[in-house]
């Protein structure tokens, strides 16, 4: 390897996972960083480090010339972007290459052809791949538009021209609702791409999605290294992957795999990247190129035993792939869960990683970007790491995956390990039967009814309470004493009534059963108790309002009794709605002015945050009060963004 040191241009879980392959190939890595990630793990692991700027990603890892100013301050020999962010940015790419530095990636004039959907496209009918039908013309008027979408006939989508990731995307089923479609598919291309242009497609419904992975080297040799299976997904954003395609016989796994090498020739590609595909039982259509190393890579490590990031830095080092596609085979299964801190809305969660405990074992690997005690910041992607499992075969790899989603801990934000577990037990799933309205036909994307609450979870966060409580005074020095006020502990209806019997002992009355509970230890987010002489160990977070528990990896969340109300308006103050940013994002249309009357329900502005569009609309009739943002504004989690007064 002929680098000395490598940059990478970004954070989280990909760039710990390029600075680890860095270390293993004694390559100095340098890491950059934003004032929100300034104590992050990706900064922690790299031999060097260069502060970006301020929290906003348009500040930091967004900003092309602070980038160019740290790989020039740095020296760095290379640059690798990762995933997100710039890392398909063909501005970003000449940019490092004009600081003298090696863009580990595809040549910009490849990111530039492939990026484009409507030139891709164009570039896989010359490679004899199959295509979506639609309209992809130079006229991409309403009225045109509209007249194009007729003639395909609905459903239809409606897809940015530069876009990916699902932004700048719309499925219109009735005519009524396509204007309306192309123009937030605009809005949210134009703020996502700085491109509004969009183009159409027939809407293949419930299909697979199945992606190649391809490898070409700067003499023109280009390889595949098998399939992935990425069907489940959740707004347009992949939740689980799987390597290989259940739904491939040998015969269309070559046929799907020989279509996205000759892609790669045709667009010149060089480095790694990934032909997507929609696969219609045994018809498959080319939908995109992604230009850059997957969140998924890990699967096709584990089935093929190659190291994606290595091969990416021989390739860009100017060496020949060391290996032909007779040396790539299959072995066994992989799949991979993400894992992210979100509420069970899908709503990003920050906050304190009190407790992060992966699982381990084997066939068991964990690509994190945060660990315990790391703060999660608001302002970027939502993901704390990917959980992957490997196994001879699938059915085995399915059991592995459902024995460590089970086996871990998170205690501080939230996360979607309740939605992965869902889907790991889902039947469907177990059968490889996925498509990518997976989630909606099998009911798993809303919150589960939930379960009964366990007696050992009431005790363990009553005795947790009791034993943080100072002994001196003696709080229970007139004997027993019943959780009111803000010491209850309350969960949909549960009282516990307690009694000191000693030194981090208690008699604990819960659901009409008494228990002596002895806590044997307690401190760094966990608890060992005897409960009746049986031991139990949890993962426990006190907070002012609640109490999180972790027992047997089941998440539980005590809500304390809020203080008796207090009408601090007062008589004769208006009353007002304040509507709050539910997480950091940029205003792209605003509807009202200060002063105008609105309905109930009327759309009120759009905030466009996760790469999705929030509409924000009036909770009751009445007047705007207040819009302290305009268009184009970013806007941190929680601002107020309108306040509407009752009329």
């Amino acid at each position: 390897m002929t680098f000395g040191s490598v940059l990478v241009a970004n954070r989280g879980e990909i760039a710990v996972r390029i600075i680890r392959t860095c270390r293993e190939l004694g390559i100095k890595s340098i890491a950059v960083y934003s004032e929100a990630d300034e104590s992050a793990m990706h900064r922690r692991l790299a031999d060097e480090a260069c502060l970006l700027g301020p929290p906003q990603a348009s500040e930091s890892y967004l900003n092309v010339g602070r980038l160019v100013e740290a790989i020039e301050r740095s020296g760095a020999e290379a640059v690798h972007p990762g995933y997100g962010f710039l890392s398909e940015s063909a501005q970003f790419a000449r940019a490092v290459q004009a600081a003298g530095a090696v863009w580990v990636g595809p040549p910009p004039e490849a990111m530039e052809s492939v990026g484009h959907k409507v030139r891709a496209k164009e570039l896989a009918n010359s490679a004899g791949v199959p295509t979506v039908p639609g309209y992809d013309g130079g006229g991409d008027g309403e009225d045109r538009l509209k007249n194009e979408a007729d003639c395909i006939g609905y459903p239809v989508l409606v897809k940015a021209s530069a876009g990916g990731g699902g932004r700048g995307m719309r499925a219109v089923t009735r005519q009524r609702d396509f204007v309306e479609a192309v123009r937030g598919a605009r809005r949210e291309a134009e703020a996502a791409f700085g491109d509004g242009s969009v183009f159409l497609e027939k809407l293949v419904e419930d299909p697979r999605h199945v992606e190649v992975q391809v490898l070409g080297d700067q003499r023109g040799n280009v390889i595949h290294l098998f399939e992935r299976e990425c069907s489940i997904q959740r707004r347009h954003q992949k939740v689980v992957e799987e390597a290989p395609s259940p739904a491939l016989d040998p015969e269309l796994r070559e046929s799907i795999c020989n279509a996205a090498v000759r892609f790669a020739t045709e667009a010149g590609y060089t480095n790694a990247g990934t032909v997507e595909f929609l696969l219609d039982g045994d018809e498959f259509y080319f939908l995109e190129m992604n230009a850059r190393l997957q969140v998924e890579h890990p699967v096709t490590e584990l089935v093929t035993g190659l190291d994606l990031v290595q091969l990416q830095l021989a390739v860009a080092a100017g060496e020949t792939l060391p290996l032909a596609q007779n040396d790539v085979s299959l072995r066994g299964s992989a799949i991979e869960a993400r894992i992210y801190a979100e509420d069970e809305q899908g709503m990003p969660s920050g906050g304190l990683l009190e407790t992060f405990s992966p699982p381990e074992g084997a066939g068991i690997r964990n690509d994190a970007g945060f660990e315990a005690g790391d703060e999660i910041p608001l302002d970027y992607d939502a993901m704390l790491a990917k959980l992957i499992v490997s196994a001879p075969d699938r059915q085995a790899a399915v059991r592995r995956l459902r024995r460590a989603l089970a086996d871990y801990e998170i205690l501080g934000p939230s996360s979607n390990l309740p939605l992965l577990k869902r889907i790991a037990a889902n039947s469907a799933f177990e059968a490889g039967k996925t498509t990518t309205s997976f989630l909606q036909e099998h009911d798993l994307k809303e919150p589960q009814p939930a379960r009964p609450v366990p007696r050992e979870a009431l005790l363990l966060a009553a005795a947790a309470e009791l034993h943080s409580i100072p002994s001196s005074p003696d709080p229970f020095a007139a004997g027993p004493w019943r959780l009111l006020g803000a010491a209850t502990l309350d969960y949909d209806g549960h009282d516990v009534e307690a009694e000191r019997v000693g030194s981090g002992r208690f008699r604990l009355s819960a659901e009409g059963e008494e228990s002596v509970v002895e806590v044997l230890y307690y401190g760094d987010s966990r608890i060992r108790a005897l409960i009746d002489e049986e031991p139990v160990e949890a993962g426990i977070l006190l907070h002012e309002r609640a109490v999180l528990l972790s027992l047997r990896n089941e998440q539980h969340t005590f809500r304390k009794p809020a203080s008796p109300a207090v009408d601090e308006a007062g008589p004769g103050v208006d009353s007002a709605a304040s509507l709050t940013a539910p997480m950091p994002g940029t205003v792209v249309k605003v509807l009202v002015e200060e002063g105008q009357e609105v309905e109930e329900g009327q759309l009120l502005l759009v905030l466009e945050a996760m790469k999705m569009e929030q509409p924000v609309s009036a909770p009751h009739a009445g007047v705007v009060r207040s819009l302290p943002f305009k268009e184009g504004s970013l806007v941190p989690g929680g601002a107020v963004l309108v306040e509407v007064q009752e009329s």
